[in-house]
């Protein structure tokens, strides 16, 4: 009896009532995505998805503006000597010095002057050089095969190292100064655009063949311009080892020059001097990125649409 019962009450219990007069479940309550992750509508010309999409120029500004702010409260409440690091006002009143007066027998236009010359001339030869010698590596053995082993050995090996080697053969002239920013820059744009032609897609070389191009077509109209943007990110990296390279290039037999001025300033502790010349070859290679940056938006605006 006391089974017949139990079998009675789990089948008046579990069974489903016939008929499907099933009652449906109560409606579930949207969840509330939170603001950081809410999906936003895309804007014209924008892509769907992609992590980091949109404008970061507030944020820079935000970020900006605190580092001068704690640098002026750090410097003003006497929190760092002014040995270490001097105050905001000190550095703009020695940027004006500096700019009317001179320093070390040059105004600041003519350090920026000389070291736009050599950085830029460096910059202008690498480019004419490294990039073809990288386009040749990406698509020949031969040239992989002899510029290869020069390239990787030296590419790891900081400018300081080979200076003296300069200096015990070319002198100490401007040529010595120019040259050692060339090799800097002249790696690491190699090597982009050999990186850039490798990456180059299988298919769209099969098309370009197959729709009768010849091999010159496929290299210059196909291999290049999908190599365009990462010859403009070697060129960004290039330009930044050159201005590094500069303080390098600029310590031996100098007597202007931004790096010059720098080094020289350190000699006597001015280290409003130090700090300035650092913000304008800073400035500089800012301007210069943000160049580089339109250029490359203008002339392959396909860049991580295919």
């Amino acid at each position: 009896m006391f089974s017949s019962k139990l079998g009675h009450t789990l089948t008046h219990d579990h069974a489903a009532p016939i008929g499907g007069d099933t009652a449906a479940p109560p409606p579930r309550k949207p969840v509330r995505r939170s603001r950081v992750l809410a999906k936003k509508p895309v804007k014209p010309g924008d892509t769907f998805g992609v992590p980091g999409q949109g404008s970061s120029l507030a944020i820079s500004l935000v970020t900006v503006i605190a580092f001068v702010g704690l640098w002026f409260i750090a410097t003003n409440l006497h929190w760092i000597k002014p040995l270490f690091l001097p105050s905001p006002q000190a550095v703009y009143q020695k940027f004006l010095y500096v700019a009317t007066e001179g320093f070390a027998n040059s105004t600041l236009a003519q350090h920026t002057g000389v070291s736009l010359l050599r950085v830029f001339g460096a910059f202008l030869l690498a480019c004419v050089t490294a990039i073809p010698v990288g386009i040749l590596m990406g698509v020949t053995r031969l040239a992989r095969g002899v510029f290869d082993p020069p390239i990787e050995f030296y590419r790891p090996l900081p400018p300081l190292a080979y200076l003296p080697l300069i200096i015990i053969w070319f002198g100490i002239g401007e040529f010595s100064k120019i040259l050692l920013i060339y090799l800097a820059i002249f790696a690491p744009l190699a090597i982009a655009a050999r990186a850039g032609v490798r990456s180059v897609s299988i298919e769209q070389i099969h098309a370009a063949y197959s729709m009768g191009a010849s091999r010159t077509q496929v290299v210059f109209h196909v291999i290049l311009k999908a190599a365009l943007p990462e010859i403009f990110t070697g060129m960004r990296i290039g330009i930044g080892v050159g201005w590094t390279t500069l303080v390098a290039a600029e310590m031996v037999a100098s007597t202007s020059g931004l790096g010059f001025m720098v080094l020289n300033a350190a000699e006597f502790l001015s280290s409003d001097v130090v700090i300035m010349g650092i913000i304008v070859i800073g400035f500089f290679a800012l301007c210069f990125d943000l160049l580089m940056r339109y250029v490359e938006k203008v002339l392959v605006p396909w860049k991580g649409k295919v």
